[in-house]
C-alpha cells in the first residue's frame, strides 16, 4: 500500500518514550444511570488539538425495553462527534435534524451560537435490547467561529475512506491520514481515525499534525518497548513519527490537530473563550430561549452548580 511504502517501523520508533508527553487513565463518570470513561478534559491537559472532551461510552448491554435517554440539552462554542463501534443512537436537534447513528458513521453537530439536541436508543433496538459501545467527543471551535450558525453533518461508514492492508485497518473519520482524506467539512485542522491492528502488526502515527494522541480502546499497544493497555489516552509531543505495534489485537482512535489560540472555559455543556458568553448561555437555557427540539417534551434543567 502506498501509505506504508515509506514507513520504516524501526526508524519511526524512538528508542524511549521521550516523545510521550502524558498518559491519561480515563475516570469513570455517571451521566444519569449510564457510566462513561472520561479522558478529556484532564487536570494536566485540557485539549489535544481542538479535542476538549473525550468520553468512552460502554461497552454496555441494555435489556429489552431499556435504553439510553439523554434528554434535550444545549451546547455552544463546540462541535460534537458521536462515533459508534456497536449499537445505534437516534439524534434529534433544534435545527430539525433527525438521524439514526450506526457503527462506523461520522455524526458531527456544530453548535456554534447555540443548539439543543437529544440522544436516545431507537425504538427497534429498545424493544429488542442492544449493546452500546462508542466514543463521544467535543471539538472546541476557533474564536472566529464560536458564534457560527449551527450545522449538522452525517456520513455513513461506506462514505468514509477505509484503508486496509493485511491486518491493518484505518477508517478516516475526519481530516487526512494514511494517504486519504475524509469528506467531513471542518472549521480548523484536526483529524480522527479508527485504527484496528491485528496482533504483531505495526502502523505509523505521522507527525503531520501539531498535537496528537492515541486512545487505546481495546487491546495492548507497544511503543518504544513500553506496553499500554486500553483504556488509556496517550498524548505525544510534536515532531516525532511514532510506530504503533500491536501486542494483541487492538482497536484505537487516533486524534489531534492544530492547537487553538488559547484555553477555553467549560461549564456543563458550554465551551467558550469568554466567561461572559457562558453566563449568557446559562441564562438563555434557564429562560427557555434556545429553540426547542421537535418531538421532544422533556429537557435537562440547568444544573444548580
Amino acid at each position: 500500500m502506498s501509505w506504508l511504502k515509506d514507513f520504516d517501523p524501526v526508524a519511526g520508533d524512538p528508542k524511549s518514550c521521550d516523545a510521550l508527553d502524558l498518559v491519561i487513565v480515563p475516570r469513570v463518570r455517571d451521566i444519569g444511570g449510564f457510566s462513561v470513561r472520561r479522558a478529556l478534559p484532564h487536570g494536566k491537559r485540557q485539549m489535544v488539538g481542538p479535542f476538549i472532551f473525550f468520553d468512552q461510552m460502554g461497552p454496555a448491554q441494555f435489556l429489552a425495553g431499556d435504553g439510553m435517554d439523554v434528554r434535550p440539552h444545549p451546547h455552544i462554542g463546540l462541535a460534537t462527534v458521536t462515533y459508534l463501534f456497536e449499537g445505534r443512537i437516534f439524534h434529534r436537534d433544534s435545527e430539525g435534524n433527525r438521524m439514526e447513528i450506526a457503527p462506523g458513521a461520522m455524526n458531527l453537530m456544530t453548535a456554534g451560537a447555540g443548539i439543543a439536541h437529544s440522544e436516545r436508543t431507537p425504538a427497534a433496538e429498545r424493544a429488542s435490547g442492544q449493546g452500546l459501545f462508542g466514543i463521544q467527543s467535543w471539538i472546541a471551535l476557533p474564536k472566529q467561529y464560536e458564534e457560527v450558525a449551527p450545522n449538522f453533518q452525517h456520513f455513513d461508514a461506506a462514505v468514509l475512506p477505509l484503508v486496509a492492508d493485511r491486518g491493518i485497518e484505518a477508517r478516516i473519520v475526519a481530516g487526512r491520514a494514511f494517504g486519504e482524506s475524509s469528506p467531513v467539512g471542518m472549521l480548523s485542522k484536526w483529524f480522527y481515525v479508527e485504527l484496528k491492528l491485528a496482533a504483531g502488526r505495526v502502523a505509523p502515527l505521522d507527525a503531520e499534525y501539531e498535537e496528537r494522541a492515541v486512545y487505546v480502546v481495546e487491546g495492548a499497544l507497544e511503543i518504544a518497548g513500553e506496553t499500554f493497555e486500553g483504556p488509556q489516552l496517550l498524548i505525544f509531543r510534536p515532531g516525532d513519527r511514532i510506530a504503533l505495534r500491536a501486542k494483541t489485537d487492538v482497536r484505537a482512535m487516533l486524534l489531534g490537530g492544530a492547537a487553538l489560540e488559547g484555553p477555553r472555559f467549560i461549564w456543563w455543556n458550554f465551551v467558550s473563550s469568554s466567561k461572559e458568553r457562558i453566563e449568557s448561555a446559562k441564562e438563555d437555557w434557564r429562560q427557555g430561549r434556545f429553540a426547542p427540539v421537535p418531538d421532544e417534551t422533556e429537557f435537562i434543567p440547568l444544573p444548580e452548580r
